[in-house]
């Protein structure tokens, strides 16, 4: 793939310059410290400092090069990250110099202007792949919890107007593609020529490039938002409650009725709230991964052909018509899901509001654990959501009768967690 660099110049892409040297800026993954690690260089200001595959900006990457097709955007811009810094303090974690617990992001992604502040005064474009911040959500359903005496404003967590006072967190996906590959029991080789092929060879260095192990795909981000201290979720004497949530845009955002995606998601918004209030924190990660990570438009055309089938809609056929169309039924996984709690420090959490055993396990067989596995209440589920649920609960992904055992805290740093 040959294309013109910015000076005019064409070089290969895919390749390394003849008799080029090692990288400038190795990555040693799983190191302890920012500097041992080295940055992630993504940026095209530069080309011979890339050190990674792919582009900074996930999936919106591409609107960045639309940019500067259509003349709006200097391709030589560079981020000035004056009083971008963090508004809450995630320190190190154990769990970070592990190359085991972190492998789909860059657990120093949200300290580059401080930990590589020289580097970029010398020129060298590396751009933080994690923002955090301050912000106040307020939803329907939180004033109406407080209608009910469900919820009381305290002025700290929840104000009197409904508003909840949260950090937020933006995570950009970082991929160390050793630890995808052994996360998904395939090579590295193999994932590789998988992704190069299936994206059509957008990306030539997955397959000529093996010097490069890390990639930026252009996929979704994650949006972490914390309510109460931060710091808490890595404390393990903290009560943590969590709900982690797989984007779906017609429920989450216009109501559809057709599943329960927004009514789980603003339940486990209001409990959160609760434990914050109590002295805990609350912990809502939302992952884009529309229509089980099919897409909108797969999920759109598996409607039609539920409703359409002989005999209507049914909870036996849910997930066959789902792999008819789509050729999988399920595509998130959940392997890639617990590294955004290792990052937070989490080793624990007491109330999962989720009843998804592809999500437990997942976490479970990371490390963390869990107490109490907290269902949707039955009037929460919309009428057009009962086939949905049915389907879970035949398919096994929803166990209605929660975590085994009792639901008291089991979430002891040290405990064996093959007893539950």
């Amino acid at each position: 793939m040959n294309a013109p660099n910015r000076t005019g110049h064409i070089r290969l892409t895919s390749h390394p310059e003849p008799g080029s040297a090692a990288l400038r800026f190795p990555i040693r993954w799983g190191a302890p410290t920012a500097a041992e690690r080295g940055p992630v260089i993504a940026s095209t200001t530069n080309p011979a400092d890339r050190n990674v595959i792919g582009a900074h900006g996930g999936s919106y990457s591409v609107y960045r090069a639309l940019a500067i097709s259509a003349r709006a955007m200097n391709p030589s811009q560079r981020p000035d990250l004056t009083n971008t810094h963090p508004t809450a303090e995630i320190a190190p974690q154990p769990q970070w110099a592990d190359p085991k617990k972190i492998v789909s992001l860059d657990p120093f992604g949200h300290t580059v202007a401080q930990d590589f502040g020289k580097l970029i005064g010398e020129g060298i474009d590396i751009r933080p792949s994690i923002a955090i911040t301050k912000a106040r959500l307020n939803l329907p359903e939180i004033l109406a919890a407080m209608g009910a005496h469900r919820l009381a404003a305290d002025g700290h967590i929840l104000h009197p107007t409904g508003d909840i006072s949260v950090t937020k967190i933006a995570v950009d996906p970082v991929w160390y593609l050793p630890g995808i590959a052994e996360r998904f029991g395939t090579t590295e080789n193999e994932l590789r020529r998988t992704l190069f092929e299936q994206t059509g060879g957008m990306y030539p260095e997955l397959v000529t490039r093996p010097d490069l192990k890390v990639f930026l795909p252009p996929i979704g981000s994650i949006t972490a938002y914390v309510m109460g201290e931060v710091s808490a979720l890595a404390d393990p004497k903290s009560r943590i409650a969590c709900r982690v949530h797989d984007e779906c845009n017609g429920s989450d955002v216009f109501g559809s009725d057709i599943c329960t995606c927004r009514p789980y998601l603003t339940h486990g918004i209001e409990e959160c709230v609760k434990e914050a209030q109590s002295g805990g924190v609350g912990l809502i990660v939302y992952n884009r991964k529309e229509g089980r990570a099919l897409g909108e438009v797969t999920k759109f055309l598996v409607y039609n052909a539920r409703k359409r089938q002989e005999g209507g809609d049914s909870a036996a056929t849910y997930f066959e018509r789902t792999e008819c169309v789509a050729g999988v039924q399920d595509a998130r996984f959940q392997q890639l899901m617990p590294d955004v709690l290792h990052w937070l420090g989490v080793t624990h959490i007491d109330r999962l509001m989720s009843m998804s055993n592809m999500k437990y396990d997942a976490m479970v067989e990371s490390g963390i654990a869990i107490g109490e596995r907290v269902a949707i209440p039955p009037e929460l589920i919309p009428l057009d959501a009962s086939v949905e649920i049915e389907a879970k609960k035949a398919a096994g992904y929803y166990s209605p009768e929660g975590a085994p055992g009792d639901n008291a805290l089991k979430a002891t740093v040290g405990r064996d967690l093959d007893k539950f």
